[in-house]
Protein backbone atom coordinates (compact mmCIF):
# COMPACT_ATOMS: atom_id res chain seq x y z
CA UNK A 1 0.00 0.00 0.00
CA UNK A 2 1.37 3.11 -1.07
CA UNK A 3 -0.92 6.00 0.61
CA UNK A 4 -3.28 6.31 3.04
CA UNK A 5 -5.83 9.19 2.16
CA UNK A 6 -6.55 11.51 5.63
CA UNK A 7 -8.66 15.11 5.81
CA UNK A 8 -10.62 16.69 3.94
CA UNK A 9 -13.53 19.82 4.65
CA UNK A 10 -14.95 23.21 3.78
CA UNK A 11 -15.65 26.05 4.94
CA UNK A 12 -14.89 29.99 4.66
CA UNK A 13 -14.00 33.60 7.02
CA UNK A 14 -13.97 37.18 5.60
CA UNK A 15 -11.79 36.29 2.68
CA UNK A 16 -13.34 33.16 1.12
CA UNK A 17 -12.85 29.30 1.87
CA UNK A 18 -10.53 29.01 -1.06
CA UNK A 19 -8.72 31.97 -0.75
CA UNK A 20 -8.46 30.78 2.87
CA UNK A 21 -7.36 27.98 2.04
CA UNK A 22 -4.66 29.05 -0.56
CA UNK A 23 -3.10 31.29 2.62
CA UNK A 24 -2.89 28.03 4.75
CA UNK A 25 -1.57 26.12 1.61
CA UNK A 26 1.21 28.40 1.53
CA UNK A 27 1.78 28.70 5.47
CA UNK A 28 1.45 24.82 6.04
CA UNK A 29 3.91 24.33 2.70
CA UNK A 30 5.12 19.88 4.08
CA UNK A 31 7.16 19.81 0.65
CA UNK A 32 10.40 18.35 2.51
CA UNK A 33 7.66 16.60 5.06
CA UNK A 34 8.81 12.59 4.83
CA UNK A 35 6.71 10.49 3.94
CA UNK A 36 3.82 12.99 3.17
CA UNK A 37 2.55 12.36 -0.56
CA UNK A 38 0.49 15.33 -0.90
CA UNK A 39 -0.55 17.86 1.51
CA UNK A 40 -2.83 21.04 1.88
CA UNK A 41 -4.80 21.65 -1.74
CA UNK A 42 -6.68 18.59 -2.53
CA UNK A 43 -9.62 17.08 -0.75
CA UNK A 44 -7.51 14.60 1.10
CA UNK A 45 -3.59 14.58 2.23
CA UNK A 46 -2.10 11.35 0.88
CA UNK A 47 0.98 9.52 3.27
CA UNK A 48 3.20 6.89 2.61
CA UNK A 49 2.84 4.87 5.94
CA UNK A 50 6.26 2.64 4.47
CA UNK A 51 8.31 5.70 5.08
CA UNK A 52 8.12 5.17 9.24
CA UNK A 53 9.38 3.14 11.44
CA UNK A 54 7.41 1.84 14.31
CA UNK A 55 3.56 1.95 15.50
CA UNK A 56 1.83 4.18 13.95
CA UNK A 57 0.45 6.97 17.36
CA UNK A 58 -2.60 9.28 16.72
CA UNK A 59 -3.72 11.71 19.08
CA UNK A 60 -6.44 14.64 19.17
CA UNK A 61 -7.23 17.66 21.03
CA UNK A 62 -9.40 20.52 21.27
CA UNK A 63 -9.11 23.69 22.23
CA UNK A 64 -12.39 25.89 22.70
CA UNK A 65 -12.62 29.34 23.82
CA UNK A 66 -13.97 30.21 26.84
CA UNK A 67 -12.76 26.69 28.35
CA UNK A 68 -9.46 26.56 27.21
CA UNK A 69 -8.55 30.15 26.48
CA UNK A 70 -9.72 33.74 26.16
CA UNK A 71 -8.66 35.67 23.65
CA UNK A 72 -8.30 38.82 26.12
CA UNK A 73 -5.49 36.42 27.69
CA UNK A 74 -3.72 35.45 25.04
CA UNK A 75 -2.86 36.51 21.17
CA UNK A 76 -3.73 34.25 17.81
CA UNK A 77 0.21 33.29 18.23
CA UNK A 78 0.12 32.02 21.38
CA UNK A 79 -3.60 30.55 20.74
CA UNK A 80 -2.11 28.71 17.51
CA UNK A 81 0.90 27.66 19.54
CA UNK A 82 -0.56 25.94 22.87
CA UNK A 83 -3.05 24.50 20.66
CA UNK A 84 -0.70 22.33 18.82
CA UNK A 85 1.75 21.58 21.50
CA UNK A 86 -1.08 20.15 23.72
CA UNK A 87 -1.75 17.71 21.33
CA UNK A 88 1.88 16.75 20.64
CA UNK A 89 2.03 16.63 24.42
CA UNK A 90 0.02 13.33 24.48
CA UNK A 91 2.51 11.69 21.75
CA UNK A 92 4.82 12.48 24.49
CA UNK A 93 3.22 11.04 26.86
CA UNK A 94 3.72 7.61 24.81
CA UNK A 95 7.19 7.83 23.96
CA UNK A 96 6.14 8.76 20.34
CA UNK A 97 7.81 11.08 17.82
CA UNK A 98 5.16 13.44 15.72
CA UNK A 99 5.29 13.09 12.69
CA UNK A 100 2.47 15.01 10.62
CA UNK A 101 -0.80 16.87 11.62
CA UNK A 102 -4.46 17.90 10.45
CA UNK A 103 -5.92 21.12 11.96
CA UNK A 104 -9.85 21.76 12.01
CA UNK A 105 -10.87 25.62 12.92
CA UNK A 106 -14.43 26.48 13.72
CA UNK A 107 -14.62 30.25 13.39
CA UNK A 108 -17.09 32.99 14.47
CA UNK A 109 -18.45 35.91 12.06
CA UNK A 110 -16.08 38.33 13.71
CA UNK A 111 -13.11 36.57 13.24
CA UNK A 112 -10.70 38.51 10.98
CA UNK A 113 -8.07 37.70 8.35
CA UNK A 114 -5.14 38.88 10.07
CA UNK A 115 -6.78 37.10 12.99
CA UNK A 116 -6.59 33.25 11.42
CA UNK A 117 -3.08 34.85 10.12
CA UNK A 118 -1.67 34.73 13.18
CA UNK A 119 -3.27 31.65 14.60
CA UNK A 120 -1.97 30.00 11.68
CA UNK A 121 1.45 31.24 12.59
CA UNK A 122 1.14 30.09 16.10
CA UNK A 123 0.32 26.63 14.87
CA UNK A 124 2.91 26.82 12.12
CA UNK A 125 5.74 27.64 14.41
CA UNK A 126 4.82 24.94 17.01
CA UNK A 127 4.70 22.72 14.36
CA UNK A 128 8.52 23.65 12.67
CA UNK A 129 9.93 23.48 16.58
CA UNK A 130 8.87 19.76 16.60
CA UNK A 131 10.27 18.94 13.20
CA UNK A 132 6.30 17.96 12.21
CA UNK A 133 4.13 19.59 9.36
CA UNK A 134 0.25 20.47 8.50
CA UNK A 135 -0.84 18.76 5.96
CA UNK A 136 -4.46 19.10 6.02
CA UNK A 137 -7.82 20.27 7.29
CA UNK A 138 -10.99 21.98 7.96
CA UNK A 139 -12.72 24.95 8.09
CA UNK A 140 -16.09 25.71 9.25
CA UNK A 141 -18.50 28.34 10.87
CA UNK A 142 -18.77 28.27 14.55
CA UNK A 143 -20.73 30.44 17.89
CA UNK A 144 -16.80 30.40 19.64
CA UNK A 145 -13.29 29.67 18.16
CA UNK A 146 -12.10 25.99 18.56
CA UNK A 147 -9.14 24.40 17.30
CA UNK A 148 -8.61 20.81 16.84
CA UNK A 149 -5.25 19.17 16.13
CA UNK A 150 -5.19 15.84 14.87
CA UNK A 151 -1.92 14.29 15.06
CA UNK A 152 0.13 11.27 14.17
CA UNK A 153 3.07 9.70 15.38
CA UNK A 154 5.43 6.95 15.51
CA UNK A 155 6.80 4.87 18.46
CA UNK A 156 8.97 1.46 18.50
CA UNK A 157 7.35 0.68 21.85
CA UNK A 158 4.57 3.00 22.70
CA UNK A 159 4.01 3.58 26.67
CA UNK A 160 0.96 3.09 28.58
CA UNK A 161 -0.37 4.17 31.53
CA UNK A 162 -1.17 0.96 33.01
CA UNK A 163 2.09 -1.15 33.99
CA UNK A 164 3.41 0.96 37.22
CA UNK A 165 5.03 -1.24 40.25
CA UNK A 166 5.27 -0.99 43.22
CA UNK A 167 8.48 0.03 43.97
CA UNK A 168 8.91 2.03 40.48
CA UNK A 169 9.68 5.81 41.46
CA UNK A 170 7.47 8.80 40.02
CA UNK A 171 9.76 10.65 38.08
CA UNK A 172 9.08 14.27 35.99
CA UNK A 173 10.19 16.39 33.45
CA UNK A 174 9.60 19.44 33.05
CA UNK A 175 8.83 22.59 35.71
CA UNK A 176 5.40 22.60 37.73
CA UNK A 177 2.89 25.23 38.82
CA UNK A 178 4.12 27.80 36.45
CA UNK A 179 1.42 27.80 33.95
CA UNK A 180 -1.37 27.71 36.43
CA UNK A 181 0.81 30.81 38.11
CA UNK A 182 0.60 32.43 34.50
CA UNK A 183 -2.92 32.33 33.88
CA UNK A 184 -3.36 33.68 37.45
CA UNK A 185 -1.29 36.47 37.07
CA UNK A 186 -3.08 37.02 33.22
CA UNK A 187 -6.60 36.77 34.65
CA UNK A 188 -5.83 39.12 36.90
CA UNK A 189 -4.18 41.76 35.05
CA UNK A 190 -0.99 41.65 36.99
CA UNK A 191 2.04 43.63 35.63
CA UNK A 192 4.80 42.69 37.03
CA UNK A 193 8.64 41.65 35.07
CA UNK A 194 8.57 38.88 37.57
CA UNK A 195 5.83 37.43 36.25
CA UNK A 196 6.87 37.65 32.39
CA UNK A 197 8.39 34.28 32.84
CA UNK A 198 5.20 32.34 33.93
CA UNK A 199 2.91 34.00 31.95
CA UNK A 200 5.29 32.80 29.62
CA UNK A 201 5.03 29.06 30.66
CA UNK A 202 0.91 29.29 30.62
CA UNK A 203 1.11 31.13 26.84
CA UNK A 204 3.83 28.82 24.91
CA UNK A 205 4.33 25.58 26.50
CA UNK A 206 6.93 23.00 25.60
CA UNK A 207 5.60 18.94 24.45
CA UNK A 208 8.41 16.99 25.40
CA UNK A 209 8.85 14.75 22.97
CA UNK A 210 12.41 14.13 23.17
CA UNK A 211 12.11 13.50 26.72
CA UNK A 212 9.20 10.93 25.98
CA UNK A 213 11.50 9.08 23.73
CA UNK A 214 14.25 8.32 26.31
CA UNK A 215 11.84 7.13 28.64
CA UNK A 216 10.38 5.30 26.69
CA UNK A 217 13.66 2.80 26.49
CA UNK A 218 13.48 2.40 30.40
CA UNK A 219 9.74 3.22 31.93
CA UNK A 220 6.97 1.37 33.13
CA UNK A 221 4.46 3.86 32.23
CA UNK A 222 4.12 7.72 30.88
CA UNK A 223 1.30 10.72 31.41
CA UNK A 224 1.97 13.82 30.63
CA UNK A 225 0.71 16.77 33.18
CA UNK A 226 -2.30 18.22 30.99
CA UNK A 227 -4.91 18.45 34.30
CA UNK A 228 -2.89 18.93 37.10
CA UNK A 229 -0.11 16.84 38.89
CA UNK A 230 -2.39 14.89 41.08
CA UNK A 231 -4.88 14.38 39.16
CA UNK A 232 -2.56 12.79 35.96
CA UNK A 233 -0.65 10.53 38.16
CA UNK A 234 -3.64 9.03 39.68
CA UNK A 235 -4.47 8.21 36.18
CA UNK A 236 -1.31 5.44 35.95
CA UNK A 237 -2.30 4.55 39.73
CA UNK A 238 -6.11 3.78 38.86
CA UNK A 239 -4.78 1.84 35.74
CA UNK A 240 -1.83 0.03 36.89
CA UNK A 241 -3.70 -0.71 40.16
CA UNK A 242 -1.24 0.97 42.49
CA UNK A 243 -0.51 3.77 44.80
CA UNK A 244 1.02 6.86 44.17
CA UNK A 245 3.05 8.59 46.83
CA UNK A 246 4.53 11.85 46.50
CA UNK A 247 7.26 13.41 49.04
CA UNK A 248 6.78 16.98 50.02
CA UNK A 249 10.29 17.57 50.54
CA UNK A 250 11.57 16.47 46.56
CA UNK A 251 8.18 19.01 45.62
CA UNK A 252 9.38 21.79 47.77
CA UNK A 253 13.05 21.57 46.74
CA UNK A 254 11.60 21.42 42.87
CA UNK A 255 9.79 24.50 44.21
CA UNK A 256 12.87 26.74 45.22
CA UNK A 257 15.02 26.06 41.81
CA UNK A 258 12.44 26.58 39.52
CA UNK A 259 11.83 29.74 41.31
CA UNK A 260 8.18 28.83 41.43
CA UNK A 261 8.54 29.44 45.31
CA UNK A 262 9.54 33.24 45.06
CA UNK A 263 6.58 33.66 42.47
CA UNK A 264 4.09 31.72 44.81
CA UNK A 265 5.12 33.90 47.81
CA UNK A 266 4.44 36.90 45.41
CA UNK A 267 0.64 36.03 44.07
CA UNK A 268 -0.12 34.97 47.61
CA UNK A 269 -0.43 31.21 46.54
CA UNK A 270 0.28 27.91 48.17
CA UNK A 271 3.40 26.42 45.44
CA UNK A 272 2.13 23.13 46.73
CA UNK A 273 -0.93 23.54 45.52
CA UNK A 274 0.31 25.22 42.39
CA UNK A 275 2.54 21.95 41.69
CA UNK A 276 -0.04 19.71 42.60
CA UNK A 277 -3.51 21.02 41.20
CA UNK A 278 -2.33 23.45 38.41
CA UNK A 279 -2.45 21.74 35.07
CA UNK A 280 -1.29 22.41 31.16
CA UNK A 281 2.37 22.08 32.74
CA UNK A 282 2.68 19.31 29.89
CA UNK A 283 5.20 17.71 31.77
CA UNK A 284 6.03 14.36 31.96
CA UNK A 285 5.63 11.99 34.88
CA UNK A 286 7.42 8.23 34.34
CA UNK A 287 7.22 5.17 36.70
CA UNK A 288 10.46 3.57 36.35
CA UNK A 289 12.61 1.67 38.56
CA UNK A 290 16.06 3.00 37.17
CA UNK A 291 16.46 6.88 37.04
CA UNK A 292 15.91 8.82 33.81
CA UNK A 293 18.33 11.43 32.57
CA UNK A 294 16.34 14.87 32.13
CA UNK A 295 13.80 13.90 35.15
CA UNK A 296 13.73 14.65 38.97
CA UNK A 297 11.97 12.56 41.49
CA UNK A 298 8.72 13.52 42.91
CA UNK A 299 7.62 10.26 45.12
CA UNK A 300 6.90 6.66 44.73
CA UNK A 301 4.55 4.31 43.39
CA UNK A 302 3.24 1.88 46.26
CA UNK A 303 0.84 -1.26 46.88
CA UNK A 304 -2.62 0.14 47.28
CA UNK A 305 -4.49 2.75 45.57
CA UNK A 306 -5.35 6.04 45.35
CA UNK A 307 -3.00 9.35 45.69
CA UNK A 308 -1.40 11.13 48.73
CA UNK A 309 1.09 13.35 49.86
CA UNK A 310 3.61 12.38 52.11
CA UNK A 311 4.75 14.97 54.43
CA UNK A 312 8.02 16.56 55.91
CA UNK A 313 6.81 14.68 59.39
CA UNK A 314 5.77 11.77 57.58
CA UNK A 315 2.31 11.53 57.73
CA UNK A 316 0.59 10.92 54.58
CA UNK A 317 -2.28 13.44 53.16
CA UNK A 318 -4.73 11.88 50.53
CA UNK A 319 -5.27 13.59 47.54
CA UNK A 320 -8.93 14.29 45.93
CA UNK A 321 -10.69 15.61 43.11
CA UNK A 322 -7.43 17.98 41.98
CA UNK A 323 -6.55 19.24 38.53
CA UNK A 324 -8.91 20.29 36.02
CA UNK A 325 -12.28 18.57 34.96
CA UNK A 326 -13.19 19.57 31.50
CA UNK A 327 -16.83 18.71 32.05
CA UNK A 328 -16.64 21.50 34.76
CA UNK A 329 -14.20 24.02 34.29
CA UNK A 330 -14.57 26.87 32.29
CA UNK A 331 -12.70 29.92 32.34
CA UNK A 332 -15.25 32.62 32.72
CA UNK A 333 -14.44 36.43 31.27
Amino acid sequence: MHGILVSGGNGNVRSGEFATISRLKERFRADDAVGVLLGIGDDAAVLDPSSMRGNLVWTIDEQVERTHFRRDLAGWIDIGWRSFMSAASDLAAMGAEPWCALSALSLPADFEDEDLDALARGQHAAALRLGTAIVGGNLTRGEVVTVTTTLLGTAERPVLRDAARPGDDIWIAGRLGLAAAGLFALDRGLHDERLDGVKEAWLRPWARIGEGRHAAKFAHALVDVSDGLAQDVGHVGEASGVRALFDENLLRDHAHRTGLESIAELLVLDPLELMLTGGEDYALIAASDVPLEGFWRAGTFVEGQGVALKRATGRERELFELGYDHFRARLEP
